[in-house]
C-alpha cells in the first residue's frame, strides 16, 4: 500500500483496533452508580501502590499505625496504551496534560477484607481541555489488594514508609 495515497488509512485502522477492544463488564454496586445523565468516556484498569506512613497521628498515645498518604499507579486502556497517571490527590493526569482531581462521594469495603474499598468520586476540579477536562464523575472498582500492612507499625517506624501494590479499573465518567 502506498502511504503517500492513503496517509490516513493505517491510523484509521489503529483507531478501529482501539474502538473495538474493550475490558470485561463489571458488577457495579448500587451505592458506586453514577447519576442518572453520565456517559462514560474512559474505562482502565490500573497497576500501582498504595503508599502508607507510619504515623502517630489520630492513633493512642505511644502508638502508631499505616496512614494512606498517596496512591501511585499507570492506568491502560484495553489495547494496553498508557492513558493516564494516578497520584495524591486523588488526582489523574492524562498524556494529554488534562487533569482532574476526585472527592469520595460513597464507597464498599470489600467484603473479604484483602482488597482497598471500591469508590465513587465526583469531580472536585478538572484542568485541560483533553480527557479528564469534562469529567464529572470517577468510579474505582474491581480492587485487588493495596490495604495498608496488618498488624500496623510501631513507633520505632514512625516516619517509614511502605508501598503496597494494588490493581483496580478507574472508569471516568462526563455529562451526557
Amino acid at each position: 500500500m502506498n502511504t503517500r495515497i492513503f496517509p490516513g488509512m493505517t491510523v484509521l485502522a489503529v483507531l478501529a483496533g482501539c474502538a473495538t477492544a474493550s475490558l470485561p463488564p463489571l458488577a457495579i454496586p448500587d451505592a458506586l452508580q453514577v447519576p442518572a445523565g453520565q456517559k462514560l468516556v474512559l474505562d482502565a484498569r490500573a497497576t500501582g501502590v498504595q503508599i502508607y506512613v507510619c504515623s502517630t497521628v489520630n492513633a493512642a498515645p505511644a502508638q502508631a499505625r499505616w496512614i494512606l498518604k498517596a496512591p501511585e499507579a499507570t492506568l491502560f486502556d484495553a489495547a494496553g496504551n498508557v492513558v493516564a497517571h494516578h497520584f495524591a490527590g486523588p488526582s489523574w493526569e492524562s498524556p494529554d496534560g488534562s487533569k482532574v482531581v476526585g472527592a469520595v462521594q460513597a464507597k464498599q469495603d470489600d467484603p473479604a477484607g484483602k482488597a482497598i474499598p471500591q469508590l465513587l468520586l465526583s469531580a472536585k476540579s478538572v484542568s485541560g481541555s483533553g480527557v479528564f477536562g469534562a469529567v464529572t464523575y470517577i468510579q474505582r472498582l474491581a480492587t485487588d489488594a493495596g490495604n495498608a500492612p496488618a498488624g500496623g507499625c510501631t513507633t520505632a517506624e514512625v516516619d517509614k514508609e511502605t508501598r503496597v501494590p494494588y490493581s483496580a479499573r478507574y472508569r471516568f465518567y462526563v455529562r451526557a
